[in-house]
Order: C-alpha cells, then sequence, then structure tokens
C-alpha cells in the first residue's frame, strides 16, 4: 500500500537525490500523519471518555500531540527546502533536523504527562468501564499506527530523514502504548484488578526511554556528528582510484541538511609529477564528487617525495612507531630539512580527541623515539585532530 500510495501522489518518486522530490516525499508523508492522528484523536477521546479510562483519554491526547508533531514535520520540510539565499549560502536543509528535535522533544513531554497522571491512577485508582467497542477502537488504533511505522520508516530510509525516522518511532510507540492500554483494559475486566495506572506508567517510562535516544540522533547532525565510516571508506577509495593519488588525509565532512553536504580533504600526489596533470586530476575528483554523490569537495594537494629514499623510509618508520604510542596515530606530510649541526624532521600527527595524552606529552613521546634511533634528528610536529576516521 505504501508504494502504491507514493506511486500515486509523489511525481518522479524514484529520484529521491531530487530536492524537491525529498520535500514532496516529506510532505506527503506529514499530511498522511495528520490525518490518520486525527482521526485516532476523535475515536479515542469518545471511547475515553465514555469509559472513564485515564490512559485511553491519555492516549487519545498523544495522537493529538502526533498531529501537532506531523504540522511541524510539513512546516520544517517546506521551510528546508527554501533555497540558498545571501544571508544563508549554504540553504536551510538543518530547519528539517530542528523538526525533527521538537518532535522528539514532544514525544519526551508525553511521556512526562502520561508518567504524572499514569501515578495519580495508580495512588486513586477508579474502575474503568469495559466495552467490547472500546477494544475495537484500541485494535484498530494499533492495527493504523503500525502501519504509519512502516510507512514512515520505509519514506525515512528512501530519502535519508531523521525527522521521519523520529516519527515512525514515535508510531511505534503509540503501537506499545496502545498495546498495553488494551491489555490492560481486557486483564482488569476479567480478574477484577484495575491495572490501567500501572500500564500506564510503564508504557511512560518506555516512551521517556526512547524519546531521550530520538533527542540524541536528531541533535547529533546539529552538533557536527562525525561522518560515518561506511561514507569515510567509500569517499576514500574514490580518491584513491584517481591516477597518480598517493594517499588522502584530513577528510572534514559539514552537514547543512539531508543532501546539502561540504566536504574538504587533503590529497597526496608525487612532487615530481606535473603540475598540470596534478591539477587536472584534483579537478576531476571534485567535479565527480559533486556530480556522483551532491558532496561540494574541496581538494588540498599535499606533495609527496618519491624519489627521496631516506625520506620515504623514515616516514614509513615513523608512520609505524608512533602506533606504539597509540595505535590511532598517523603521521602526514613529512620532510626533511638538513643542518649542520641537526636535521629538522617536519611533520604532522594526527591525534584522535579522546587521547589520554596531552599534545605536548605526544610530540615529546615521539622525539624521544626518533632521537633514540636518529641522535641529531629534531622533530618539528604540528598536531592534527580527527574529523573523520581515514583508515591507512
Amino acid at each position: 500500500m505504501t508504494k502504491l500510495l507514493i506511486k500515486r501522489f509523489i511525481k518522479d518518486y524514484e529520484n529521491t537525490q531530487n530536492s524537491d522530490v525529498r520535500t514532496a516525499y516529506g510532505k506527503f508523508s506529514s499530511i498522511v500523519g495528520i490525518v490518520c492522528n486525527a482521526i485516532l484523536f476523535i475515536s479515542k477521546l469518545i471511547v475515553g471518555t465514555l469509559s472513564a479510562s485515564v490512559s485511553i483519554t491519555a492516549d487519545a491526547v498523544n495522537n493529538l500531540s502526533d498531529a501537532s508533531s506531523s504540522i511541524i514535520s510539513l512546516l520544517g520540510f517546506k521551510l528546508a527546502s527554501r533555497p540558498a539565499d545571501e544571508e544563508h549560502p549554504y540553504g536551510h536543509g538543518r530547519y528539517e533536523y530542528l523538526s525533527g528535535l521538537m518532535v522528539a522533544v514532544l514525544i519526551m513531554v508525553i511521556g512526562v504527562e502520561l508518567f504524572k497522571s499514569s501515578l495519580d491512577k495508580v495512588l486513586h485508582p477508579s474502575a474503568v468501564e469495559f466495552s467490547w467497542i472500546t477494544v475495537g477502537v484500541l485494535a484498530f488504533s494499533i492495527l493504523l499506527k503500525t502501519w504509519m511505522a512502516l510507512f514512515n520508516t520505509k519514506t525515512g530510509k528512501m530519502i535519508n530523514s531523521n525527522t521521519l525516522i523520529a516519527t515512525a518511532a514515535d508510531s511505534r510507540n503509540d503501537v506499545i502504548t496502545t498495546g498495553a492500554v488494551l491489555v490492560a483494559a481486557i486483564l482488569s475486566h476479567f480478574i477484577g484488578f484495575e491495572l490501567d495506572g500501572w500500564m500506564g506508567l510503564g508504557v511512560a517510562v518506555f516512551i521517556l526511554y526512547s524519546g531521550f535516544g530520538l533527542v540524541k540522533d536528531t541533535l547529533d547532525p546539529m552538533l557536527g556528528k562525525a561522518p560515518e565510516d561506511e561514507q569515510v571508506e567509500e569517499i576514500r577509495q574514490k580518491i584513491l582510484s584517481y591516477p597518480g593519488v598517493l594517499g588522502t588525509h584530513d577528510l572534514m565532512v559539514h552537514d547543512y541538511g539531508p543532501g546539502r553536504q561540504f566536504a574538504s580533504v587533503h590529497v597526496e600526489m608525487a612532487a615530481e609529477g606535473d603540475a598540470m596533470k596534478n591539477h587536472d586530476v584534483i579537478d576531476n575528483i571534485e567535479r565527480d564528487f559533486m556530480n556522483d554523490e551532491g558532496l561540494h569537495m574541496i581538494v588540498h594537494f599535499d606533495p609527496i617525495s618519491t624519489k627521496d629514499n631516506t625520506v620515504n623510509e623514515l616516514r614509513i618508520w615513523i608512520g609505524e612507531k608512533v602506533k606504539e604510542i597509540d595505535e590511532r596515530l598517523t603521521i602526514h606530510d613529512l620532510r626533511i630539512v638538513y643542518g649542520i649541526t641537526h636535521t629538522n624532521v617536519i611533520f604532522d600527527c594526527v591525534v584522535p580527541h579522546n587521547m589520554d595524552m596531552t599534545d605536548k606529552e605526544v610530540k615529546k613521546a615521539i622525539n624521544d623515539m626518533v632521537k633514540e634511533k636518529y641522535p641529531t634528528y629534531y622533530c618539528v610536529i604540528t598536531i592534527d585532530k580527527s574529523y573523520a576516521a581515514m583508515p591507512h
């Protein structure tokens, strides 16, 4: 059914890399959420009021907030689709992340309110009127919310949208919430013990737990989360596939919203090579990333001496030795400046953010290792921080 609806209402639905198509997915999913949640809110509110069930009434309010969440998502997709302007040259894509965060916060607010009302019901229990109409409405809600969870999960993965993934998780929570309410209503009727409040407490704790995870997931891209290892490896392998490329390092990926990523990277090529040919390769790398992945890539050329055996051997030796300090350490851009009394070995060392040693301690440890084998060598080290895992 999901695929049928997508084909019916989204033009050029297979072209998910297109920003207009992506926005259409987001808007359509939000409208579906508004309609479905409005239906559930009205039906549950009527049943909850007639049966005096705090859990059913709370579930109805939950569906009303879900409709509000869908409105927020709709607004987020609409604002995110606005083109770049002079004040926002990177576009407005992060509006989608903001809308996803608001949905996650709303989920946590619902969890708090449900916990309070359920606790009150535990402390002051009251009878809940049972009817098979109630069972029917709740069962229908479970079926509809299950479909909505699957629908939003599928569309969210198709367009890589944290907002829709959060909405899918919210629908999944609703399935668990309504399922718990249904079980409580049936068991309370047959065993004569009111479980309404206790079941509400359990559901509230689950919602708060999942809401916290969603807040973290939606905050990560706005706080500058490192790119996924799979993306880093794909970028690395693609760059290494170009003629003349010896290595790559210092990758940075900046996320300004889904489909709006900018990156920079250093590419090592032979210093003895033809400058025009190297420049042509770099141009090809930048253009191909834009055309193939929609990634705005800026490449910095690092010349590497390939004919100086002393430099090559020292680069390999130090690169292996620094891993004795910490296996995550790497070096690059090594060069040698010879002098009468001493020789400067100049290079950069990439240090992870959670390194136990200070930068000063790392420099001293490397210097001591080099001096032990080469007493006249002095290391001039620039400490780099890792912004993406770049295996070597």
